[in-house]
């Protein structure tokens, strides 16, 4: 595939089906279809010389569909939902950003009644560092998302879909815990918002081996057992969340966006 425009070879390969055409390779192919006209006007003069049982096909498919899509076109729309609303976001993920704005509420309302595991500490402390993880894991969760097959087979997901929808769900988590962190005054922000970027960054490069959903889930329950919890026991904030441990988060952040840039492809397959 040239800079520019694809080959005819390789979309004579592609509108005959050719099963020896390489993922990586398709996948590319159908990306910049999306996006070159010429292309695709060389892909559908070469289905019509090379693939006519293609033809006919879409033809037929189309005499059926055509009195029911005029039927559709002409009933008015009851919902509108602008396009971009489907890049960024997904169904699933409202009822688990709303469980997350519930869980710092909980967290806030044991702080006010004086009911805070933590000697001097809010709950938010133990929270913060992993919250937005809960979202992200329901971004991309197979099980949740009734539409997912549909969606991880287009030729735009992938990275560019998921960092989509973790910065939908870090604008609508950390403006939360900012606002809860000021009506608190337990930490400064960057002593949970630099934990808070590293887990997410760390959960995405773990995602490309393990799927983004489990490296969440591991994440969250290593946070609980190995950190939270001993802290809640000893009724103290966490070590790891002292300000003299914000370079090692840095470090993990930076370690965590490099993977994902070095593992960008992977990405295409989950």
């Amino acid at each position: 595939m040239s800079v520019e425009h694809v080959s005819m070879r390789l979309i004579g390969d592609y509108a005959r089906g050719d099963t020896q055409l390489a993922a990586d390779t398709v996948w590319a192919l159908e990306a910049h279809l999306e996006t070159c006209a010429m292309c695709r006007s060389r892909l559908a003069a070469c289905v019509a010389t090379e693939a006519p049982g293609i033809v006919t096909l879409v033809d037929t498919v189309r005499a059926v569909l055509e009195p029911q899509l005029d039927a559709a076109v002409r009933m008015p729309s009851r919902r509108y939902r602008p396009s971009w609303v489907s890049a960024w976001l997904t169904p699933v993920m409202a009822p688990w950003l709303a469980m997350t704005v519930a869980v710092v509420l909980m967290a806030l309302l044991l702080d006010a009644a004086g009911l805070a595991p933590l000697s001097g500490a809010s709950p938010m402390v133990l929270i913060a560092p992993v919250l937005p993880l809960c979202g992200v894991a329901a971004s991309w969760s197979r099980g949740l998302d009734p539409a997912h097959e549909l969606t991880a087979s287009s030729a735009r997901a992938g990275l560019p879909l998921l960092l989509r929808r973790t910065t939908a769900v870090l604008v609508v988590v950390l403006p939360v815990l900012l606002l809860a962190g000021w009506l608190t005054g337990d930490m400064t922000a960057a002593q949970w918002l630099l934990p808070s970027l590293a887990f997410t960054s760390t959960a995405l490069a773990l995602g490309s081996v393990v799927g983004v959903t489990r490296a969440a889930a591991a994440l969250v329950a290593t946070w609980g057992v190995v950190f939270a919890a001993p802290a809640c026991a000893a009724r103290r904030v966490p070590l790891v969340l002292q300000s003299d441990q914000l370079p090692v988060w840095g470090l993990l952040l930076a370690l965590g966006i490099g993977v994902v840039i070095a593992r960008r492809r992977a990405y295409s397959a989950l």
